[in-house]
Formats: C-alpha cells, structure tokens, sequence
C-alpha cells in the first residue's frame, strides 16, 4: 500500500466527501475506487482500439459470403413491428391524462 498527497479543490474535496458518506465508505476508499474505474476504462479503451487495428485487413464481405442462406429456425425470428405499431404501443402503456386534478 503506497501514500499518495493529492491537491483538490475544495468543491471537489467537499463533493467526494459527501458521496463517500452516501457510499458508507471512507474518502480514500472512494478515490482508490474512482482511480481503479478509470483505469479499467483506460486499459479497455487501448484494448478495443488495438483490436480495431488488427480487424482493419479483414474482408468483411468475404466472410459473410461464406454464409448459406437460409431461413432461420422459428426460435430465432424476429418479429418486426411497423413504426406505427410501436408508437400504438407505447401510447397504451402510458397513462393518460384526464384533465382532472388528484
């Protein structure tokens, strides 16, 4: 376990605070773990560009020509609405207003 002396501003010294009491942790339980998270999204970050590098040379087409046609199996069709269908939807799910006051 190593120390580390940081400099924050107060507003963002007062802000870390208040969410760790929120969290029920302390202040350098809350910041290891807030450093821990960038750090995961800076190694997946550098992880996916590099795997974007190596699929460049890859012939997309060539390999979905490989695929016979065929329809899929009952279990994996899709059941494709119109837009007019999906808005019917949804404005069924959603109450409605009545006009009257509660």
């Amino acid at each position: 376990m190593s120390t580390l002396s940081i400099r924050l501003p107060n507003s963002l010294h007062q802000h870390t605070k208040r969410l760790a009491e929120q969290e029920g942790i302390s202040i350098n339980q809350f910041i290891s773990s807030a450093v821990a998270e960038k750090l995961s999204a800076l190694d997946t970050q550098r992880y996916l560009k590099e795997r974007a590098q190596r699929g460049k040379g890859v012939d997309i087409g060539a390999i979905l020509a490989k695929i016979p046609y065929g329809e899929p199996d009952e279990q994996d069709r899709m059941v494709m609405e119109s837009p007019s269908a999906i808005a019917i939807s949804r404005a069924q799910k959603r109450p409605r207003k009545t006009g009257r006051k509660s």
